[in-house]
């Protein structure tokens, strides 16, 4: 009740260790009004409802984003299994929580959704047709997410960079200083997406929410 009397917004931001939580982690005291958790795999395993129900017991939470996902794509076509568990059934059980909790759920999804077909960029009225087990994972975490709560945010999302983890501005950084010539494909077009900017943007709708109400 103290908190509500403050106007402070308790916000769970799982997945932590990736770039993205990096990035929400490292802007977080700019938005005073929010107070974070921050919970890595080890700390939370979405895949384990009853985790992720303790969790919600032991802490009452506002909103959460959802960092956590399955993203190795080449893996995912050798192990669909583990890319629906955490893609999937992690995400339908954050859902649920929510829905009990009466929290809103900010969940980060993919471009790889859609097919790659369309010649002009996507929108949220395109129809999703992921032709890979990635994609079809990430769509049925969204649909789950949409047939589970009223209350959500699905933000699709490419080829994020930043300071933090694994990604082709850094990749393709690294190799111009070590070689002489650099050999990339092109069959690949994407929108490459500042991970901070990404933060700032999620943490700023929350605030927005709060304001609006």
């Amino acid at each position: 009740e103290e908190y509500k009397k403050l106007n402070i917004i308790k916000v769970l931001v799982t997945g932590s260790k990736g770039q993205l939580g990096k990035c929400i982690q490292k802007i977080s005291k700019s938005y005073p009004s929010l107070e974070f958790f921050f919970a890595d795999y080890k700390m939370l395993d979405i895949t384990q409802a009853s985790h992720v129900k303790k969790l919600f017991s032991e802490r009452k939470f506002d909103v959460v984003i959802n960092c956590a996902a399955y993203t190795n794509v080449e893996r995912s076509e050798k192990e669909p299994k583990k890319a629906f568990l955490v893609n999937a059934e992690g995400v339908k059980n954050l859902a649920e929580v929510c829905k009990q909790n009466d929290s809103t759920l900010i969940h980060i999804s993919t471009d790889y959704v859609f097919d790659g077909e369309k010649e002009t960029p996507y929108t949220e009225e395109d129809i999703p047709n992921p032709i890979n087990e990635y994609g079809k994972s990430k769509l049925k975490g969204e649909r789950l997410i949409q047939e589970v709560l009223s209350k959500y945010f699905i933000v699709r999302t490419s080829w994020l960079y930043s300071e933090f983890g694994h990604n082709f501005f850094k990749t393709i950084f690294k190799k111009s200083e070590t070689e002489d010539q650099l050999s990339v494909i092109t069959s690949e077009i994407g929108t490459p997406t500042n991970a901070n900017e990404l933060a700032q943007f999620i943490l700023d709708v929350i605030k927005n929410q709060r304001q609006k109400k």
